[in-house]
């Protein structure tokens, strides 16, 4: 089910979708060990970028993958960036990525995924991206019973469990590791739609 692209504003930030433009600013961002070591894809060049991009466009084709380039105005952030990592045509830059998950439309749950940049960790970046996507989704999948969002990480990644719950997702239990794909038990954080008034 084909979902079409929007935007989204949270305070400084605006949320759209990727576009090949923002690959070389990709492969920038992909330097950061610690982002490499959080997430499964392999960008390591601008084609690796583009193949990235070019998966996150298919998912809004097919509605199960709506992801989110994060952008900040330059008013809010604190060091200099490098070009590169500005968004293409504009002053803002490049500061992270959310996505909703949402295979089993009309389940009445789905999951949420995010990653910062480097240079935009420790300034609440990733919680008010979340957020931002999380009041979008509970409206725009409302008519389809959508409720319940989970937002997943290994019990490692302690910066995830802060994050979740800045965002509002409090930690409801543990999951068992599943190797390859996850090696180490894991954190689910759950956050349920307001109820309606």
């Amino acid at each position: 089910m084909h979902t079409t692209p929007t935007r989204l504003t949270a305070g400084t930030l605006t949320l759209r979708p990727w576009n090949p433009k923002d690959s070389a600013g990709l492969v920038e961002l992909y330097r950061d060990e610690a982002l490499r070591r959080w997430t499964s894809d392999a960008v390591h060049d601008e084609a690796g970028a583009a193949s990235w991009v070019t998966v996150q466009q298919r998912g809004w084709e097919a509605g199960d993958r709506l992801a989110f380039a994060v952008e900040e105005a330059p008013e809010e952030t604190l060091e200099e960036t490098p070009a590169e990592t500005r968004a293409p045509g504009t002053a803002t830059r490049l500061v992270g990525n959310v996505v909703l998950k949402y295979a089993a439309r009309g389940s009445g749950s789905a999951e949420v995924g995010y990653w910062t940049a480097a240079h935009a960790r420790g300034r609440g970046v990733a919680p008010r991206a979340l957020r931002a996507l999380t009041d979008w989704a509970f409206t725009a999948f409302a008519h389809e019973g959508l409720t319940r969002l989970e937002l997943l990480h290994q019990v490692d990644n302690v910066a995830s469990c802060r994050v979740a719950e800045k965002a509002g997702f409090p930690l409801t239990g543990t999951l068992p590791a599943a190797p390859p794909a996850f090696p180490l038990d894991g954190h689910a954080h759950v956050r349920h739609a307001p109820p309606a008034a």
